[in-house]
């Protein structure tokens, strides 16, 4: 049997090779606003008109908020209709309260800056290079990690002294 496993990989590849041309999907994923679930989606709208998308997460997000608040529609229906729970909604309420429709793109995933190195991480770094210049960051590293119980990559330690360094250039932690 040899059109097993390989034929049925190269045919779920093609696949989503084609799901992904569309541009508009393409632009959403690239813009973390595609809809992981628009099949979820069961609201009238949605399904009869071209404006509304169900891969927007946004459109579809802010429509079930609108629903409830200018329509009326009750919270528990409208955010079935748009494929979310009763939390969900109130998360998205808030979020345009607090925000305005912008807030409703989802943040970029990951942390925010060097959380591991810590000013007294990177102060010691610092007094470490001073004392001996021809430490590498690989070096400054496995210093941290022996000292610290924290490991961290070398171009962290690199970025993270350039920044100690000169702050205007990517801003003091």
């Amino acid at each position: 049997m040899l059109y097993g496993i390989i034929n049925l990989t190269r045919m779920e590849v093609g696949m989503a090779r084609k799901r992904m041309s569309d541009p508009k999907a393409a632009a959403l994923a690239e813009t973390r606003t595609l809809n992981p679930r628009p099949e979820a989606v069961r609201d009238e709208e949605f399904g009869s008109s071209e404006f509304f998308d169900a891969r927007d997460l946004v459109q579809v997000k802010y429509e079930m908020v609108r629903r409830v608040r200018v329509d009326g529609a009750p919270v528990t229906a409208s955010a079935a209709a748009f494929g979310f729970s009763r939390p969900s909604y109130y998360e998205a309420a808030t979020v345009v309260d607090r925000d305005g429709l912008g807030g409703l793109v989802p943040a970029k995933p990951g942390p925010r800056r060097a959380h591991k190195l810590t000013d007294e991480v990177v102060a010691f770094a610092r007094s470490a290079r001073e004392a001996d210049p021809s430490m590498t960051a690989a070096q400054l590293a496995t210093a941290i990690a022996e000292k610290f119980a924290v490991s961290v990559h070398p171009r962290s330690v690199e970025r993270a002294l350039a920044r100690a360094h000169n702050p205007k250039s990517g801003g003091a932690q």
